[in-house]
């Protein structure tokens, strides 16, 4: 597989994080996502992660983003997607946050915009913008759902399609929505799922060299 030639603003921010941090606790909820990649790289098959929240606003968006970047920085091909249980909006202090963590956007359209998010000089663009899991655009079978928030958990206690299901559960920052700390949690929590994608991705790696 071709290194992906990443923007350098993504490669240095990827860089900056650091696994180390990530705690035991949250290492054994991530420990079945790292089984599902590593399987199927045994099986030569194709790796489909489908991010799911209530919104896909949030967690989810940064979710796909990050898994996608990450996966193409650690030279591990996979297609990352995202879903909700409703359709909103591709959230704008998300969208913010993942524009400050170093990639490009651009957008389309005004009431669920259609987000042009680069992160590599050589690939497409991945285009965000908030669909229920089950839309043409996200696969239809032989994918990992992934479910970012309890709420989606609880409410779809089966995904069509998903041949594995795999709560990993992160704080929703809409809670510091209009607050002075809104910036600053908005990034956290980027930068949360970051640091787990990356552990998960290395930890892959590592055992796949091993």
């Amino acid at each position: 597989m071709k290194k992906t030639n990443l923007l350098p603003s993504v490669q240095q921010k990827i860089a900056s994080f650091d696994i180390d941090s990530v705690s035991e606790t949250r290492k054994e909820v991530l420990k079945p996502l790292i089984q599902y990649i590593k399987s199927k790289l045994d099986q030569n098959k194709p790796i489909k992660l489908h991010f799911i929240c209530t919104h896909n606003s949030r967690r989810s968006q940064f979710s796909q983003i990050w898994a996608q970047a990450i996966a193409a920085y650690s030279n591990i091909q996979i297609s990352a997607f995202s879903g909700g249980v409703e359709v909103t909006a591709f959230n704008g202090n998300a969208v913010s946050a993942i524009e400050n963590a170093g990639f490009e956007l651009s957008s389309e359209g005004t009431e669920n915009p259609v987000y042009s998010v680069n992160y590599a000089e050589d690939t497409p663009a991945l285009k965000m913008y908030s669909k229920k899991f089950d839309d043409k655009a996200n696969p239809q079978r032989d994918f990992a759902a992934i479910m970012t928030c309890s709420h989606a958990d609880e409410t779809c206690p089966f995904i069509p399609g998903a041949e594995k299901r795999i709560p990993v559960k992160y704080d929703d920052p809409k809670a510091f929505d209009d607050t002075p700390q809104q910036e600053q949690k908005y990034e956290e929590r980027s930068d949360e799922i970051a640091t787990e994608m990356l552990y998960v991705f290395s930890t892959v790696q590592k055992q796949k060299s091993s």
